[in-house]
């Protein structure tokens, strides 16, 4: 399971985050969406709005790519 460019920081912008669940999804520049928790929020905060513009990477877990080390 080998994304091209993985571990590479892509850009994008929060599409949606749940409070609740703790999970988002980030749409990123070449049009892929990567989903998200919580926990890989890089300051800490386990909380980021919707239309946040982000840096991030992609790390493959539990059989697909989601994004990781998600920075604002």
């Amino acid at each position: 399971m080998n994304e091209p460019g993985a571990g590479v920081a892509r850009t994008g912008t929060v599409d949606s985050f749940s409070t609740e669940t703790g999970l988002g999804a980030i749409h990123a520049e070449d049009g892929s969406v990567y989903q998200f928790h919580c926990i890989e929020i890089a300051d800490g905060t386990r909380e980021i709005e919707a239309g946040t513009q982000v840096s991030f990477e992609v790390l493959a877990k539990l059989g697909r790519y989601e994004a990781s080390n998600v920075r604002s």
